[in-house]
């Protein structure tokens, strides 16, 4: 067991001293700016896996004017925003529409883009009128000008609602008919439509509530960075720089974009053109799980330890941690850590670091109560029979329960590996660019959710597979 514990351990740093390392060489950027990368043809990734739309070319072009550097951390639109109130992203630029609510936490830019809202329907949808809709069930994605709509007209045409975080399974949901309409900005429903998307806009010529798109840094903050966009976006304005990209996303097909379309039509195909971004996500997601069980048993087996201790104040620590950490939701821990924390401690942390603690505090604790249920799973006589011979209780504990609990406990292990895997695909809603968030930003460029997917599915199939064998192994091992 100490030669397993050694070797976990050692793979730890090693992975650690990695991450940190890439750390160090990187150039440290000016701004942090956050985006939703679901939202094309405002901001997408292209054929190339590569973060663009009109919204990233304006902000490139504006970055290289104004002379400053930024990196991008893509995630879902409400978490982008909280990013940005709580101090972990300097700006975001979102296709994010202006009002009033929000300009009382946000400082905008000059406004960029004029829109509308437009609704749509299945294609042979026998709705026709938005009177059609009663009884009915819409769409929306959270956070939206177009939820904003609806949700206004909502009494009036007494349809009920239901909230997405991504576009494309959003979509997904009315051409299933589990929805039957959609209210969004008319450009993103017409490029998705462009894209193959089964819908139909109702109200083409005649969107509702035209209004502008920001750039937003939190109130009273980042006023340098909000003084150069400022100033970069009237120079693109002025020298027709600012036309030319939005021709080049509105006027072009959207397969100019999202690849050939021989590439999207078969698994193959989208693994073929998507292999990189597969292989990054892939590598992020068994980075995270890989820390993640190794940091969390180490946490696990200390909490269960401190759960069977004679000190009825480590005891009582040990049972408050484990209940705590267990009865929180995964996500909601991952939320109050990345977005809620840094506005408390007044320091950022990264999606990563904030994803691996969220790992650790979680799947520890149901670590430590099942280490706490093996250790007291030992006969008591083991004990009895070990102070009889002269050892102290701590001793006794280390030579005799803990080895026979730790055997009794590897198949929890195991199990509880397997879980760490499956939960990072969680950590996506922070904008950890994992194997679930590749996926999900390869879907909404070529919008071919069954085939992504499915290839995501086989991915984490065969990894736990893997994990499952090197396991099952590992007992052996500890049995033998």
């Amino acid at each position: 067991m100490k030669k397993i514990w050694i070797i976990l351990t050692t793979l730890a740093v090693s992975f650690i001293a990695m991450a940190s390392v890439t750390t160090v060489s990187a150039a440290k950027p000016n701004y942090i700016i956050t985006t939703d990368a679901t939202y094309p043809p405002f901001d997408f990734q292209d054929s190339n896996n590569q973060y663009t739309g009109i919204d990233q070319e304006i902000l490139k072009t504006i970055a290289k004017r104004e002379g400053f550097t930024y990196t991008l951390k893509p995630m879902s639109f409400n978490a982008a925003t909280q990013s940005v109130t709580s101090g972990q992203a300097d700006g975001i630029i979102a296709g994010m529409s202006i009002t009033d609510e929000r300009k009382e936490v946000f400082d905008f830019g000059t406004p960029y883009y004029k829109s509308g809202i437009a609704w749509a329907v299945k294609k042979g949808s026998n709705i026709k009128s938005l009177s059609d809709l009663k009884g009915k069930t819409v769409a929306l994605k959270t956070g939206t000008a177009g939820a904003d709509y609806a949700l206004s007209i909502q009494k009036q045409y007494g349809f009920k609602v239901t909230y997405f975080n991504d576009s494309d399974t959003l979509y997904n949901d009315v051409v299933n008919d589990n929805a039957q309409a959609t209210f969004g900005d008319l450009p993103v429903l017409q490029y998705s439509i462009k894209n193959g998307t089964k819908l139909k806009v109702m109200n083409a010529n005649s969107p509702y509530e035209s209004g502008w798109y920001g750039f937003a840094v939190k109130k009273g903050q980042n006023k340098q960075l909000l003084a150069s966009f400022n100033k970069g976006y009237a120079s693109i304005k002025k020298d027709g720089t600012y036309d030319k990209i939005i021709k080049k996303y509105l006027g072009a097909p959207a397969s100019d974009f999202t690849g050939k379309k021989s590439d999207n039509n078969s698994v193959l195909g989208i693994l073929k053109a998507n292999n990189g971004a597969f292989m990054r996500g892939l590598w992020q997601t068994l980075l995270l799980t890989i820390l993640g069980i190794i940091l969390a048993s180490i946490w696990g087996v200390i909490l269960g330890v401190m759960g069977v201790s004679q000190n009825s104040a480590l005891r009582g620590l040990s049972t408050t941690l484990i209940y705590i950490f267990r009865g929180l939701p995964l996500m909601v821990l991952a939320f109050f850590i990345y977005i809620g924390l840094p506005g408390v401690i007044g320091t950022k942390i990264p999606a990563f670091t904030a994803g691996l603690i969220t790992l650790i505090l979680n799947e520890g604790a149901y670590t430590g109560a099942f280490v706490r249920g093996g250790f007291e799973a030992v006969d008591k006589g083991q004990m009895e029979a070990a102070r009889s011979l002269g050892f102290t209780y701590n001793r006794s504990m280390r030579k005799v329960i803990m080895p026979q609990g730790l055997k009794i406990m590897v198949p929890s292990f195991i199990n509880q590996f397997i879980i760490t895997l499956k939960d990072t695909s969680i950590l996506s809603a922070i904008g950890i660019l994992e194997l679930t968030q590749t996926g999900t930003l390869i879907v909404s460029r070529n919008s071919q959710g069954f085939r992504v997917w499915a290839i995501v599915a086989v991915i984490y199939l065969v990894v736990i597979t893997l994990l499952t064998w090197l396991s099952n192994w590992v007992e052996k091992r500890t049995r033998a």
